[in-house]
């Protein structure tokens, strides 16, 4: 009687660090993979403001949420929403696990006030993305002639 308790406990015990184990990783589950594509920016027309595009993808099952960006060609970057053909500066935008975002002409985007320089066509423009759980992303948004406006595939 007494092995079969001792084994019995020893089971229960092997089975209770196991999940204790299991709740406590950190695996690559624990923040979200997410993936930047399709960046750009129209030429500017005025010299003081401009917008950017670009996707995130989220190959992941953790939800994220882009909350702000960072440029040191403009003095702010704000994060628009677009409805009703009306935009107006959010202070963050979910990307669902498994999905993506879309900064898109006539939909949501980034707007750069305060340009420092007027980008030209054929340049590059940096920015950091910043996420509330993946942490900040850098990517390159190529300056595109003024009328750009990719399919969407």
């Amino acid at each position: 009687m007494k092995r079969r308790r001792t084994t019995t406990l020893a089971t229960a015990l092997i089975l209770a660090t196991g999940l204790v184990l299991t709740g406590c990783s950190s695996g690559s589950d624990d923040k979200p993979r997410l993936n930047i594509s399709g960046a750009f920016m129209p030429e500017p027309v005025m010299d003081d403001m401009a917008a950017g595009f670009l996707t995130i993808k989220n190959d992941s099952d953790v939800a994220d949420k882009l909350t702000s960006v960072t440029s040191d060609i403009a003095g702010q970057v704000q994060i628009h929403q677009t409805k009703n053909q009306k935009m107006q500066e959010v202070t963050s935008f979910d990307i669902p696990a498994n999905g993506e975002l879309d900064l898109e002409r006539g939909g949501n985007h980034m707007m750069f006030l305060k340009l420092k320089k007027k980008p030209n066509q054929g340049e590059k423009v940096s920015v950091e993305l910043h996420f509330e759980k993946a942490g900040p992303i850098k990517a390159e948004l190529p300056v595109k002639e003024s009328t750009h406006n990719p399919a969407k595939q």
